[in-house]
């Protein structure tokens, strides 16, 4: 007996499944009944138009009608085997062609009647190479495959489209009907939305143009609706939640900070110290975002955040994704606090034993005030007397499950999480809804222009002449590999073998190599070098991306820069221009895709990091720009954050205003919206679990 219990089927026993393609399914991750609905098509491609031969055109996707003329199979010249047929109608004759499918022959007979569709192309007439196609045995046939709009989904090896179509088309027929709807009809009705079984019916095999539009409205506002919602619920949560630890700022502290930097505030850190200052006096733990360009001043943010917390007797942690970063933090950071009698502790991988033992204890004993480490502050045996501020830098590099651990060792304490990739707003609206959110948009004066250029790898010698003219200079040059080793003294595309070739063309000016396989010790001794300039030339991985600050450093030089995303490619290039030297960043590399050609011209084109940010969303997609694992939030499957802004926004208010007036979606309308919450989102009583 059907039931809305049928959902949890096993897809086995789904018609036209068994146990073969169940396994092919699997690979897909549709194990239910419920997951073969969800599983939307990727597109479509409307076959409703049947044109008559002549009504083809080259370089168009068609779906024609004709008369089998001739049909054979034959093998080229490399031995691929070929069946092809050749078609006439109204107009003129097109050759349909199959590769590796001989069997077709016993399919067509000369004189049947067949629809095909494919791509139109031209050899010396026109052809469509493995085309779908139906013979018609009779006018009052419907098909599934031509003559409608046709779903086009993804495959596994094993699987033809045509199978799947079949599939869904029966489990769609059976069991749509039985899909709960989480909105209510007030939603629906401000939202102009159709039902939601009707949704996923039309989704799939619409019954027209305006059906599947109208249907991918409604999915992708309901896809949007659930995420804001569960943003929405913890944001109110945390609201309501009053067991913080409110740490007042002494009124003058700005002012004080001031006083120690040598350099000057931006109005924009000094907005946003002002949004920090705010939060950390409230009796609710502190949720906040900073997010800005390279060099948009982050480290000023988070001591000023830190001597809040010092100042009002707690402690604080700061961790970053690499020893290099908490090195240098270690170093900045205690030079600025140490007119203010605070105590830095550094806390990374290879410390020696005794120093690790005794770090370890102060911050147990509450002797240090501020430690500064890598993942190692969230192993067991590392404690703190009164964590009062956790501020984790990077953010996106480590997962959702790690940034959730340092809080646990305090009692409630602040969160500050901060990241030098500027967020672009339908990120912000998605993964961070239920976070502040603070933007340093201004870049502080003093940093020199950074012209950036694309050269092909037959220019490496020119670049080698430019490198040596900036040496000469007195200034200083990265040149960063993808890989530590690898690839070979020919292929140039890792640091150790560019590291041999540089010793070699310059051995008077010094050579250093750094990269994350290195022992803490040796690395520390390079940087060192090269910070006193004893290294003019560094050789490195992207271990440099984030946290290198060297003056004199004038020339970023980037090997096989097609294989770096765009917004790590703005960050390597903000290792230099940092102290008013006009500088370079030259790109090296040969872009053979669409992408990567869009990547390298994007960052010669600005050197905006907002603008950037935008670009490389739009290029990689959200699921690559700083992927899943990291925001721990469910992959979206018909929505797209960077062409549904609008029914994104739609989706926040609604979400919005429904958790203002049932923050535990206690009302019996919205149970259906609280089952899916608790299954796709981990809701967790009263509210949800999101970062």
């Amino acid at each position: 007996m059907e039931s809305p219990n049928s959902l949890a089927t096993p897809v086995q026993y789904v018609k036209g499944v068994g146990p073969k393609r169940a396994d092919l399914l699997h690979r897909l991750g549709l194990d239910t009944v419920e997951e073969l609905l969800y599983f939307f098509p990727m597109r479509h491609e409307d076959r409703s138009r049947i044109l008559d031969i002549c009504g083809a055109r080259e370089g168009e996707t068609a779906t024609v009608r004709g008369k089998v003329l001739s049909a054979g199979v034959r093998t080229t010249k490399t031995g691929i085997s070929l069946f092809q047929a050749s078609v006439g109608g109204k107009g003129g004759v097109l050759d349909a062609v199959w590769y590796n499918q001989p069997y077709l022959r016993s399919q067509f007979t000369v004189g049947d009647e067949v629809i095909l569709s494919g791509k139109v192309v031209r050899y010396g007439r026109l052809q469509i190479v493995n085309p779908d196609f139906e013979i018609v045995s009779g006018e009052a046939q419907k098909s599934l495959h031509l003559g409608r709009i046709v779903p086009i989904y993804h495959l596994t090896e094993g699987l033809a489209q045509k199978s799947l179509r079949n599939i869904m088309f029966g489990a769609v027929s059976r069991y749509a009907r039985f899909l709960p709807d989480p909105l209510t009809p007030e939603i629906m009705r401000r939202q102009r939305l159709v039902d939601h079984s009707a949704s996923v019916r039309n989704i799939h095999f619409p019954a027209s143009q305006r059906h599947l539009e109208a249907a991918r409205r409604r999915l992708v506002f309901e896809e949007f609706f659930l995420l804001q919602l569960a943003l929405a619920l913890r944001r109110e949560e945390r609201e309501r939640v009053r067991h913080g630890l409110p740490q007042e700022a002494a009124r003058d502290l700005i002012d004080q900070l001031k006083g120690v930097l040598p350099f000057e505030l931006t109005r924009a850190q000094v907005r946003v110290m002002d949004e920090i200052r705010l939060d950390m006096a409230k009796d609710r733990p502190m949720n906040r975002l900073v997010h800005g360009d390279v060099g948009s001043g982050k480290t000023a943010v988070a001591l000023f955040a830190a001597l809040v917390s010092i100042t009002r007797g707690f402690q604080a942690a700061l961790m970053v994704p690499t020893e290099i970063l908490a090195e240098q933090h270690y170093i900045t950071l205690s030079r600025f606090l140490y007119p203010f009698q605070a105590r830095v502790g550094l806390l990374v991988q290879g410390l020696h034993p005794a120093r690790l033992a005794e770090t370890l204890e102060d911050a147990r004993q509450g002797n240090v005030d501020l430690i500064v480490g890598t993942h190692k502050l969230i192993q067991e045996g590392v404690g703190f007397k009164n964590l009062g501020l956790v501020i984790v830098d990077e953010q996106h590099k480590f997962g959702v499950a790690q940034r959730g651990l340092l809080p646990a060792k305090g009692r409630s304490p602040h969160s500050l999480i901060m990241t030098a990739t500027p967020i672009p707003r339908t990120l912000a609206l998605t993964l961070y809804g239920d976070l502040d959110v603070s933007a340093l948009d201004e870049m502080p004066s003093g940093r020199g222009s950074v012209m950036t250029c694309w050269v092909e790898p037959a220019e490496r010698e020119e670049i080698y002449r430019l490198m040596r003219e900036e040496v000469e200079r007195g200034h200083q040059v990265f040149v960063v590999y993808p890989a530590i080793e690898g690839g070979g003294p020919a292929a140039l595309g890792d640091a150790q073998s560019g590291y041999e070739k540089l010793k070699r063309l310059f051995s008077p000016y010094g050579v250093g190599l750094i990269h994350g396989r290195m022992p803490l010790g040796e690395r520390e001794k390079v940087l060192l070098e090269f910070r006193k300039a004893k290294v003019s030339v560094l050789v490195a991985t992207t271990v440099i991306e984030v946290g290198i600050d060297m003056p004199l450093a004038s020339m970023m030089v980037v090997e096989n820069a097609e294989r770096f995303g765009l917004s790590q490619l703005h960050q390597l290039r903000g290792r230099v221009g940092r102290a008013g030297i006009d500088s370079y960043c030259i790109l090296i590399g040969e872009a053979k895709t669409e992408a990567g050609r869009e990547r390298l011209n994007a960052l010669v084109e600005t050197q905006d990091g907002f603008q950037i940010a935008e670009r490389d969303l739009e290029i990689r997609g959200p699921g690559e720009f700083f992927g899943t694992r990291q925001h721990g939030l469910p992959p979206l499957r018909i929505g797209s954050i960077t062409k549904d802004m609008e029914f994104l926004e739609s989706a926040r208010d609604e979400a919005r205003a429904l958790a203002e007036r049932d923050p535990v979606l206690a009302d019996p309308p919205h149970a259906q919206l609280k089952a899916l919450l608790e299954r796709h989102y981990h809701l967790k009583q009263p509210a949800v679990e999101m970062s």
